[in-house]
């Protein structure tokens, strides 16, 4: 997709975030977020081949709104300032490891994967796919290109050692982590560098697909 327009567009709506603002410019929006279904159904597409578990939705259908659910948020912002979607087995279902991909200006664009938040039942199988094989999830984690494009594993983590396992376990740093997820941000002036973005986001995906695999495995089992 063309970067630049949309960065100028993204960057007015955080300027202008009120509806006859987005009104006016509702046309480019629609122009600006074909492009990005585009996108993201290229990578749906090309993330099937190296994820096989991906069957689901099309592409299009993994890509969020622009709208803001404002219910229950102090910020009354009716509109995101930027385009994202999440590629998963089952759609945008954000219970399984997936995919990740955040556009946008003022520092906001990411590349991510992994889980975010498992319910207990998941987080405790996760932790017990851990316990029992510990060296496949570190030894992706130290894969060259996993190393390059997300530095180590993040996610929140517990303070202490979780319930049923002792302090002194060999892999209890791994073992507090509450969610794991690995995250590539951009800078504004890498992202409007790359001659093809659309190519270097699923060169970073490819990063992640041990990652998600290894999480999928362990909750499915």
């Amino acid at each position: 997709m063309q970067l630049k327009p949309l960065f100028t567009f993204l960057s007015g709506l955080a300027r202008h975030n009120e509806r006859p603002w987005f009104q006016e410019r509702k046309a480019t929006y629609d122009q600006l977020r074909a492009q990005f279904i585009e996108d993201a159904e290229y990578w749906f597409r090309e993330l099937q081949q190296l994820d096989p578990a991906l069957a689901g939705p099309e592409g299009r259908k993994s890509v969020f709104r622009i709208y803001r659910d404002v219910r229950f948020s102090n910020n009354k912002d009716p509109y995101k300032t930027h385009f994202s979607a999440y590629f998963t087995a089952s759609g945008k279902d954000v219970e399984t490891s997936g995919y990740y991909v955040q556009i946008g200006p003022n520092g906001s664009t990411l590349i991510a994967g992994g889980m975010y938040q498992p319910d207990k039942d998941q987080l405790a199988a996760i932790r017990q796919e851990i316990d029992y094989n510990a060296d496949e999830l570190k030894a992706l984690l130290a894969a060259p290109d996993f190393h390059r494009y997300f530095g180590a594993l993040g996610g929140e983590r517990l303070k202490k050692a979780p319930a049923s396992y002792s302090v002194d376990h060999p892999e209890i740093e791994l073992l507090k982590h509450k969610s794991f997820v690995a995250t590539h941000p951009m800078a504004d002036a890498d992202v409007l560098s790359h001659d093809d973005f659309r190519a270097y986001v699923l060169e970073v995906f490819r990063a992640l697909v041990p990652l998600c695999q290894f999480l999928r495995h362990a909750i499915s089992q």
